[in-house]
């Protein structure tokens, strides 16, 4: 059963730095592709922030392009995303989700179960 499991999530002031985790257990994720999405409250859309393919390749969302980096440590099985100058309009539930290909189809994907990050002015 594939499970995906996020950490690092932390209340961090303005201009600050966070990485998250996302350890991926019960598959080989060699070949998928794995993304970070972000959602503000329950009842907004869940949205995408960054994805990476299996040779690397990366993809932002405008909005954390240049502040945020996404990689992946294939032989440990984990997905990260370092996070650098932190804005309060990042607080958000932060999901890892991953896919056979990119880009991720939120529908038909796998997730974890968040991480809160929560940036204060």
């Amino acid at each position: 059963q594939v499970q995906l499991v996020e950490s690092g999530g932390d209340s961090v002031q303005d201009g600050g730095s966070l990485r998250l985790s996302c350890k991926v257990s019960g598959y080989d994720m060699n070949r998928d592709c794995l993304g970070w999405f972000r959602q503000v409250s329950p009842e907004k859309e869940r949205e995408g922030v960054a994805q990476i393919k299996p040779d690397g390749t990366a993809a932002y969302a405008n909005n954390v392009k240049g502040r945020f980096t996404i990689s992946r440590d294939n032989a440990d099985n984990t997905v990260y995303l370092h996070m650098y100058t932190l804005q309060p309009e990042d607080t958000a539930m932060y999901y890892c989700a991953r896919y056979h290909t990119c880009p991720i189809i939120r529908s038909r994907a796998d997730w974890g179960q968040g991480t809160q990050v929560t940036v204060s002015s």
